[in-house]
């Protein structure tokens, strides 16, 4: 890893709104607000909160780090979207990393899994791919190390983005391993006018 680079990071795939900044090796700031609604809005304040903490601004930046799920569908899109927008806007890459690469960062000894509703999680199963199954048949794979840490998780996507953004070519993209659950809207959809 440069020791001169920075990497922000930041991860709503679930209950939290969680950032943290990496600079060279070492992650000098992070937050991490837990919460079930409201991420889009606290997402930007927590990133200049901790750019703030770290003395830093948006224009010392290398890459931006996001975590692309699977989890919450409204989270993942609020952080790849703010990921995406961010690159584009101060010209640098954005990396997305998957829960499951950054809960196996965390702990090689055990499977990666993520709480998911229902009594269910994911799973990154070896030689399968990831998968939803109930926690109880998920258990019997063995040892899980479940994301139930959003600051060691967004530790983990930031050290990970240092690793890859020299790299990373493929803009972020959301990792959704089940359509969502919403119904189709049953509003009238808008006329469209040709003008």
């Amino acid at each position: 890893m440069p020791s001169d680079q920075i990497i922000l990071a930041f991860d709503t795939s679930a209950a939290h709104c969680a950032a943290a900044l990496l600079r060279g090796d070492q992650i000098v700031a992070s937050r991490v607000d837990p919460m079930t609604r409201g991420q889009a809005e606290r997402l930007m304040p927590l990133l200049e909160e901790v750019l703030a903490e770290a003395g830093c601004t948006w224009k010392d930046l290398t890459a931006i780090g996001v975590g692309v799920g699977p989890g919450n569908f409204t989270g993942i899109r609020i952080s790849v979207s703010a990921a995406r927008g961010l690159a584009l806007g101060l010209g640098i890459p954005a990396v997305g990393v998957s829960g499951f690469e950054a809960l196996a960062e965390i702990s090689s000894d055990a499977l990666p899994a993520i709480r998911a509703p229902r009594e269910q999680v994911y799973v990154a199963v070896p030689n399968k791919g990831p998968v939803l199954m109930a926690q109880t048949e998920a258990e019997s794979l063995g040892p899980l190390i479940m994301n139930d840490e959003p600051d060691a998780q967004v530790h983990a996507i930031a050290r990970i983005a240092g690793v890859k953004w020299q790299t990373t070519t493929v803009p972020p993209a959301p990792l959704y391993v089940r359509p969502a659950d919403a119904a189709p809207s049953k509003d009238t959809p808008p006329v469209l006018l040709d003008g």
